[in-house]
């Protein structure tokens, strides 16, 4: 049983500001003549949340370039729907630069392991003289380029080459950041650990940085980063950044289930809360072993549940399940409406990789984060989350763990069935989220900041 504040909370899930305020803002402003190229890394947790920032961006009067590759196009559907009648968004398609290790025909990083971080970096990398062209043919060239944190360092050297200022895009948070530039992750290998110090060092040393973030949860950490890395206070927390809401189709990519029928089958759960949601983000496909342990705990534990399952393992289920199960949960093959699921009533809690996207998404929808951190900056945000803040749960841990069923069990059938101190305690950090990206608060200012700063640059 939840208590009436918590299922009142969940049941009101507020947009990132009054849009008409925020365009009425925008034109206070005045910026509609400040052109800005913006780099997104071609991976879907890069990519998603780019354009929400841009997003913002252009509700606030800029006018911005977005560099993409062919078959990364389809992920800015969204937003040239939104803006199909303005001419303050335009799209430059460069082809994808061929690499040895990446197979003919990819763009992007999904279903691909963290481990091809590096190579699309150094594809993407190839991108140089032809942008550097770019901006010498352009009667009006943008006056500034924001990229993607793993982009940094080359756009680094193009900007400075330009004459114009760079800013990096953090898709990470501060608290996750630190570690890195001090003394390297734990439970890294050598090589990943080395691909995200070179992703985010340069990154530190761009002209500006922001983060997708909220003062409130990690300014203490932003002063630390600006004060012992950075010669400059040019710092902004503007997250967390919510979805632009998806028209005809998902975000992402096709699902084997559509998005009415998921819904449709949350609002025939009549509990609140009483919902378990599993999904590993993009980058994660399970050990065979690792959905046989899942299966078994969600049949021993009887909570209703959706599973999202990606990649390699859409092939793992094990044989049976989806009909024992039938009509106590569902279990969705390729791309998941995430976020609508999240902010969905039903949904109680959500057992995640802990990405920080998916983290902020579940602190947003009012799901209690059951974490399985298994790489990267997976392991930070969960020790802030569990540890620190006391807000989520941690499940299990380690990309090849498996889990014991029993327990996993325990910990599902406990998430949807009692009161829990984390709950309350997650509630209370999600409303001081969603005040930072309210009018006047933390978050909301920053981006006028920021777009104020990009405004005074001028050519």
């Amino acid at each position: 049983m939840v208590t009436n504040a918590i299922m009142e909370a969940k049941t009101h899930m507020k947009p990132q500001g009054d849009i008409g305020n925020m365009q009425a803002a925008a034109g206070d402003l005045g910026n509609s003549a400040v052109h800005i190229l913006t780099i997104p890394f071609p991976a879907a947790g890069h990519i998603l949340p780019h354009i929400d920032f841009i997003h913002q961006l252009l509700l606030r009067g800029l006018k911005v370039t977005i560099l993409v590759t062919p078959k990364n196009l389809h992920f800015l559907n969204p937003i040239l729907s939104l803006y199909s009648s303005s001419n303050n968004v335009e799209t430059l398609v460069l082809p994808f630069p061929s690499h040895p290790s990446i197979p003919p025909g990819v763009e992007n990083m999904v279903g691909f392991p963290i481990s091809f971080g590096p190579i699309f970096m150094e594809a993407m990398a190839e991108l140089y003289n032809p942008l550097f062209q770019w901006f010498q043919t352009r009667p009006s060239p943008p006056v500034a380029i924001i990229s993607d944190m793993l982009l940094s360092s080359w756009v680094n050297t193009l900007s400075s080459n330009l004459n114009i200022h760079h800013l990096t895009f953090m898709v990470t948070n501060a608290n996750s950041t630190l570690p890195l530039v001090r003394k390297g992750m734990k439970k890294l290998s050598p090589s990943i650990e080395q691909f995200a110090k070179n992703a985010v060092v340069p990154s530190l040393k761009s002209w500006g940085i922001i983060f997708n973030t909220f003062l409130e949860l990690d300014g203490d950490k932003m002063e630390i980063i600006k004060e012992e890395f950075t010669e400059h206070d040019r710092l902004w927390a503007i997250g967390p950044l919510l979805p632009i809401k998806a028209t005809n189709n998902e975000r992402g990519g096709p699902s084997s289930i559509p998005r009415d029928e998921v819904i449709a089958w949350l609002d025939s759960c009549n509990r609140v809360n009483s919902v378990v949601f599993i999904g590993f983000g993009s980058q994660i496909s399970l050990t065979k072993l690792q959905m046989e342990a899942i299966a078994s705990a969600l049949e021993e534990s009887r909570v209703r549940f959706i599973w999202g399952i990606k990649g390699d393992s859409q092939n793992m289920v094990p044989l049976g399940f989806e009909d024992r199960l039938a009509g106590k949960g569902v279990v969705i093959k390729g791309w998941v409406p995430q976020q609508a699921i999240l902010d969905h009533q039903a949904v109680g809690s959500y057992l995640t990789h802990c990405g920080w996207n998916s983290a902020l998404e579940g602190l947003l929808g009012g799901a209690l984060l059951l974490a399985w951190p298994m790489q990267v900056d997976h392991f930070d945000n969960t020790n802030l989350l569990v540890d620190e803040l006391g807000v989520a749960i941690r499940a299990c841990e380690g990309l090849t763990t498996v889990p014991d069923p029993n327990k996993l069990a325990r910990v599902l059938s406990k998430s949807v069935s009692a009161d829990q101190p984390e709950r309350a305690r997650a509630m209370k950090l999600r409303q001081a989220a969603l005040d930072a990206i309210q009018m006047h608060g933390s978050s909301y200012t920053a981006l006028n900041s920021l777009v104020e700063t990009l405004s005074c640059i001028r050519k």
